[in-house]
């Protein structure tokens, strides 16, 4: 009697059991582990909104000429603050490949987006620099944009393992378009330098994502499998290739251009990526894609206002000293004079 009346309470109104509603609940990911990677994605997008205001402080000095030489890094790593903020850069590595782990590649990119909006903050609460409407409004549209095309998205999926051949292919794809950038970045006013440089290195982080949460993959199955295959090692490459990158993209011109490019590029690969190689998967039907459409089309008219700002193009003097961060709170509020684009003399 005792064993029939068990059985009846294990069997739920809907047909299902006690037990087997429990196993289903070990073996699909959990509420919980999405929430967490939501919070560790905003701790990372935080901490690197600030990791990248002090490795700029850290470069900014540097000669014109140290561009894409490793005389760059030899600048930098002479600069404690630099240092501290490469310290910071393996914390956010930690936080992200911890919430690439717990979630989807097409969550968590989108999700760091939000570092602009902290970089927005800290420049205006700590070094006193001056927003107008176009800032918030430009930054606000971004991540608006982006959020909801992951909102009408929805992406899920994501739990493949590519091949060989997928991983050949999209890294050749990536490798070409990061040389492309580099390229580009190499002549032009500061500000295209700049993101250009910017691109250039968000196009290597979301490769670095990428080959992050394929890692993770094999973590999972244990340590025995990542150093049998080439990811792990790949990861060491665009990661030490991130940092040379982006390095040369705060160097080569005002914060916010580069910053700019680097959080709204990056999702967007992300996603592709995260499609083709994990299987992530998009919502489809009319509705669902006229909204994606409309959540980008509201994300480049966010960095077109964006890039149209003081603080992109750079409010510079005659010394281009408005660019530089570590003499910001010196000069408080004091009026910058905005020399028009034509009077500068060309930098040789």
């Amino acid at each position: 009697m005792l064993a029939s009346r068990w059985a009846a309470d294990s069997v739920l109104r809907d047909g299902s059991t006690k037990a087997g509603r429990r196993c289903r609940a070990a073996r699909s990911p959990t509420r919980y582990n999405y929430r967490v990677s939501y919070l560790l994605a905003v701790t990372a997008a935080f901490v690197n909104a600030l990791t990248s205001v002090l490795q700029r402080i850290g470069v900014e000095s540097a000669p014109s000429s140290a561009a894409m030489r490793l005389s760059l890094m030899a600048h930098a790593v002479r600069r404690k603050i630099w240092l501290v903020g490469f310290g910071l850069m393996l914390v956010v590595f930690a936080l992200q490949a911890t919430a690439l782990r717990l979630g989807q590649l097409s969550v968590v990119q989108p999700v760091i987006t939000t570092e602009l909006l902290f970089l927005l903050l800290i420049l205006a609460v700590w070094f006193r620099y001056h927003l107008g409407w176009r800032e918030w409004a430009g930054s606000v549209a971004i991540v608006a944009g982006l959020g909801g095309f992951f909102l009408a998205a929805h992406p899920s999926g994501g739990n493949l393992s590519p091949d060989n051949r997928q991983w050949f292919v999209a890294s050749a794809l990536l490798i070409v378009a990061i040389a492309a950038f580099i390229l580009g970045g190499l002549r032009g006013p500061r500000w295209w330098r700049a993101a250009s440089f910017g691109t250039a290195t968000a196009v290597t982080a979301a490769f670095s994502a990428a080959l992050t949460k394929s890692t993770t993959i094999f973590v999972s199955r244990g340590w025995g499998h990542v150093f049998t295959h080439a990811q792990p090692y790949l990861l060491v490459v665009t990661g030490l290739g991130t940092v040379f990158l982006i390095q040369n993209a705060l160097h080569a011109g005002p914060i916010t251009a580069s910053r700019t490019t680097m959080v709204t590029v990056n999702p967007l690969v992300s996603i592709l990526i995260g499609i083709n190689l994990f299987g992530d998967r998009l919502r489809g039907g009319l509705l669902r894609t006229v909204m994606e459409c409309i959540a980008l089309a509201v994300l480049v008219i966010g960095a077109v206002v964006l890039a149209q700002t003081k603080l992109v193009v750079g409010e510079i003097g005659a010394d281009g000293a408005g660019e530089l961060l570590a003499t910001a709170r010196q000069r408080g509020s004091q009026p910058v004079v905005i020399i028009p684009e034509a009077d500068i003399a060309p930098e040789l």
